[in-house]
């Protein structure tokens, strides 16, 4: 059975990365899909079905629009996001997108009574942790403007919850890469800033010493847990981490990276980030694997090496690569 098929889905943010790959998933499931996207970031060419789908442009900031698409869906995955860059440049225009954004959808959400909100939180809420793995309920350590928006929009996705009864699901993604992953961002993408060195002929530049670790979750793994946080039945209210439950080391990962494109080179270690500095990171997916019986399948070295099919069928054919879905394991589901 396919839960999805004619279901009335709003995707914010639907042209980013994430977003446009949840995008392609939930057309190949038969949902009827809008987006709402302003291309701050994203790209109408990211989404592979855009003749299947309902494309707005218009931002998250837009009430009035936001309601009108919030009453005409089902279930709402809200996205849309300003980076961690932006954030550190321009921290007011990152609370009205980050934290003013999933407020309207809330908002629109409580007055027209819809079935579902999913809203993708970031690990980044959690700082440096005082114990590894991190669970849901460890404490929050705020590092910068954008952690502290995503954690306001998770403090409002409780408060409508409690007080209104708005269903509702966080997410909190941690390290997510893969295909359509943009390199552009100085303060995140380590994978696809890698490769696209490589590809340049530059050796990977690793600041620091090359032993801060992070969990990095493959994109495709990424949308069968947020896709089943839009349909799971009681759930409403909760939280979840999203990764893979390993630690890795960026030198670990440069590595990798280096094996999988048979470069000759060695990595640069050059100073330190002023932003994100993190030392360790991993979570614990317990509680995602036991309420959503989600699980990713998807190991570092396997997702590595579809990104890198993914870029270099992108070089030859000039255009996005079809990679084969996943489907999801929709007989796991409990009803």
């Amino acid at each position: 059975m396919n839960r999805f098929l004619n279901l009335r889905v709003l995707v914010t943010g639907g042209a980013g990365f994430i977003g446009s790959n949840l995008v392609d998933r939930l057309v190949e499931e038969g949902a009827r899909v809008t987006v709402l996207d302003d291309l701050f970031t994203g790209k109408k060419e990211n989404i592979r079905y855009l003749d299947k789908i309902r494309f707005v442009k218009g931002s998250v900031t837009q009430l009035d629009l936001v309601c009108k698409l919030v009453k005409e869906a089902d279930i709402v995955f809200h996205l849309a996001v300003r980076n961690i860059i932006v954030s550190t440049r321009s921290p007011r225009m990152d609370f009205l997108v980050n934290a003013g954004g999933i407020f309207n959808v809330l908002s629109a959400a409580k007055k027209y009574r819809i079935q579902r909100v999913v809203y993708a939180s970031s690990a980044s809420v959690y700082g440096n942790p005082r114990y590894l793995p991190i669970n849901e309920e460890d404490r929050y350590n705020i590092l910068n403007p954008y952690a502290a928006s995503k954690l306001s929009g998770e403090h409002f996705c409780f408060a409508f919850h409690e007080s209104f009864d708005v269903p509702v699901v966080i997410l909190r993604y941690s390290n997510v890469y893969g295909v359509r992953q943009s390199p552009e961002n100085p303060y995140c993408g380590v994978v696809s800033k890698f490769f696209d060195q490589l590809e340049k002929g530059e050796r990977p530049l690793i600041h620091g010493d090359g032993q801060q670790t992070r969990d990095f979750t493959y994109v495709m793994d990424a949308v069968e847990a947020t896709l089943l946080a839009g349909i799971s039945p009681k759930v409403d209210g909760e939280v979840f981490n999203v990764g893979s439950g390993k630690e890795t080391s960026i030198n670990e990962l440069a590595q990798m990276i280096i094996e999988i494109t048979q470069k000759k080179v060695t990595p640069k270690h050059i100073e330190r980030r002023d932003i994100d500095n993190i030392r360790r990171r991993v979570l614990n997916i317990e509680k995602i694997r036991r309420m959503l019986r989600w699980i990713p399948k998807t190991s570092l070295k396997e997702g590595l090496t579809l990104t890198y099919n993914w870029l270099l069928q992108k070089k030859m054919n000039g255009r996005d690569y079809v990679l084969p879905f996943q489907k999801i394991p929709m007989n796991s589901v409990e009803v």
